[in-house]
């Protein structure tokens, strides 16, 4: 009795194990779109199968990456919904409705460690703490406006802000992407000082817009919901066009 109790235990451990190896497989565009809208960075490998290029890869690479939630669709007539014309692996995120592909057939080389950096170098989300990994992301979406929030970490400020303004990003979601600078690292000074500021002036916010080069800091004050809205609804409608950039003084002074 007790031997057949532990043999079924046995097989049963073994069949976890294989099964936890999976990805969960999406067979019709619907759970592929409840898929996409189930977290704010997900990984899709549209491939053939799981004897496919790539598939092991992949296996290999969400385990990895835990944070992004990623599946299997083999059926060919969805792909060609997401533009897919052959075996490939998406990552689709909210924060600028983008999907980023790698093309398995154009991949001089595919293994885990290069799927994990796609991972990472991607994982923009609708507040993105910069460093050097989600600068690449960040740098290469097409949305080109950063509404920044500068806080050093360990703060009490530092927590409760992000999670306000996290709450905030979907509204401007596709036009503006937020992120956080983490003050109180030394790299991030050189970013501080561009907006004429300095660690001892933190908390504060500021919009970048890469496609003219041009800063603009929302006043001191209380960095509400209400306030940064309007900021960025101000900048979206055109009108801190005439405003002071960030900096001038600064300038002026050298």
């Amino acid at each position: 009795m007790l031997l057949t109790l532990f043999l079924a235990f046995l097989v049963s451990s073994v069949f976890a194990t294989e099964k936890d190896t999976d990805l969960l497989r999406l067979n019709d565009k619907n759970a592929v779109e409840a898929f996409i809208d189930s977290a704010e960075v997900v990984v899709i490998g549209f491939l053939e199968s799981e004897e496919s290029k790539g598939y092991k890869e992949l296996v290999a690479a969400s385990k990895r990456v835990d944070s992004v939630p990623a599946a299997i669709c083999s059926v060919k007539e969805v792909w060609a919904n997401y533009s897919v014309p052959s075996d490939s692996i998406s990552l689709f995120r909210k924060a600028d409705n983008s999907q980023e592909n790698l093309v398995i057939s154009e991949m001089k080389k595919l293994d885990a460690d290069g799927l994990v950096n796609f991972f990472t170098t991607n994982e923009i989300r609708y507040i993105t703490e910069y460093n050097q990994v989600t600068a690449v992301g960040l740098f290469n979406s097409e949305v080109k406006t950063h509404l920044v929030l500068f806080a050093n970490r360990g703060t009490k400020e530092y927590s409760e802000l992000k999670e306000r303004l996290g709450a905030l990003a979907p509204e401007f979601t596709g036009k503006i992407l937020f992120v956080l600078i983490n003050g109180a690292v030394k790299s991030n000074l050189k970013s501080i000082n561009y907006f004429g500021l300095k660690s001892k002036d933190l908390p504060r916010v500021g919009i970048y817009d890469g496609n003219s080069d041009m800063k603009w800091l929302l006043p001191e004050g209380e960095i509400s919901t209400e306030r940064v809205r309007d900021f960025c609804q101000s900048f979206l409608r055109g009108d801190l066009k005439d405003v002071r950039q960030a900096g001038e003084e600064l300038k002026i002074e050298l």
